[in-house]
């Protein structure tokens, strides 16, 4: 998996959609590098459901709070427990070990609300010079 097969939300979290409709959920490095150093995350538990766009969990870092929002909506199927002992794995591998949540996607059309890695890379340009 590489950022270019992942959908992007203007939260600054990503997803990634298997064949069997689970979506593979994080932040992406541009959110991990602006956090600075990750201390703590917060995330659902396994059988919760999560709307698209809707407050998922809380992420903690040297620098700042911030909520987590989900960018598509389903049952939450696991969670990355490591990141409990490990939450700089947030910081080191946001697209690998760094992931956050495995989600049965309710509705697949939800992505065609997300960006491309191109389209993510513009708009985080664009909010950056504002």
């Amino acid at each position: 998996m590489t950022p270019d097969q992942l959908k992007y939300s203007s939260e600054h979290e990503w997803v990634f959609v298997d064949e069997n409709g689970v979506g593979l959920v994080g932040i992406s490095q541009h959110a991990a590098d602006s956090l600075g150093d990750v201390v703590f995350v917060d995330l659902p538990v396994v059988g919760d459901s999560v709307d698209q766009f809707g407050k998922m969990g809380e992420i903690e870092s040297v620098k700042a709070f911030s909520e987590l929002f989900s960018p598509v909506g389903g049952e939450v199927l696991e969670v990355n427990s490591i990141l409990a002992d490990a939450p700089d794995l947030v910081n080191e591998s946001p697209y690998e070990k760094g992931w956050m949540i495995k989600v049965k996607v309710n509705d697949a059309t939800e992505i065609e609300n997300l960006m491309t890695l191109a389209e993510y890379e513009d708009y985080v340009l664009e909010s950056e010079s504002n």
